[in-house]
């Protein structure tokens, strides 16, 4: 009898929201983690994340360092090249001459009445179609003019004219004092050394 009282009180009370059942929970939504940089410490203190490495600074150059090139023959050839080729420019202008070819071919010339095209080319290690327009320039100026060669008929000399061997006269006393301007501060016999020691290097061995 007690029995069934209690379950009848039981379900009185289910009726009325009894039995004791507990209330249902709020759904909580978990929230994101924080990051490290607002994360507090123990103690409540905020930790700041650490910083990226600052970039190196670039460096500047106040004086470049040719050293590794000054060792060079090649470099400091052409450093000197250049050099004394620019005076020899200035100096062949007046003459209307185009460089230091035309002057080397004319001089040649000179030097050697009779020499051959192919001759010119082989030494001064040029090309033929380079050769025959610096010819036919200084041809259509009067200063050089082509005969048969006096021991192959097939060959022609080349030949100074009168007009081209004042020219070139007065053209080599002009780049040797170029020259010797560019070159001041050698001695007489440092520049025979040199001029020894880079004909050493480009001068075929026989």
């Amino acid at each position: 009898m007690a029995a069934r009282a209690w379950l009848s009180r039981a379900a009185k009370g289910a009726g009325q929201g009894g039995l004791n059942m507990p209330a249902s929970q709020p759904v909580v939504t978990p929230m994101p983690a924080k990051s490290p940089a607002s994360s507090p410490a123990p103690g409540g203190v905020r930790r700041r994340a650490p910083r990226a490495a600052a970039k190196p600074v670039p460096e500047a150059v106040d004086t470049v360092d040719v050293s590794a090139l000054e060792r060079l023959i090649g470099y400091n050839a052409r450093r000197a090249a250049l050099t004394v080729i620019a005076s020899m420019v200035d100096s062949v202008k007046p003459f209307d001459l185009r460089g230091p070819l035309d002057f080397s071919v004319l001089t040649l010339i000179g030097h050697n009445p009779g020499v051959t095209s192919r001759q010119l080319c082989s030494v001064l290690d040029i090309l033929p179609p380079n050769l025959v327009g610096i010819i036919k320039q200084l041809e259509s100026r009067g200063l050089v003019e082509r005969l048969v060669h006096p021991t192959d008929g097939r060959a022609q000399g080349l030949y100074l004219t009168a007009a081209g061997q004042a020219l070139t006269d007065e053209a080599e006393a002009t780049v040797i004092a170029a020259e010797d301007r560019a070159s001041g501060r050698l001695t007489d016999a440092e520049r025979r050394t040199l001029t020894t020691l880079l004909q050493k290097i480009y001068r075929r061995a026989d």
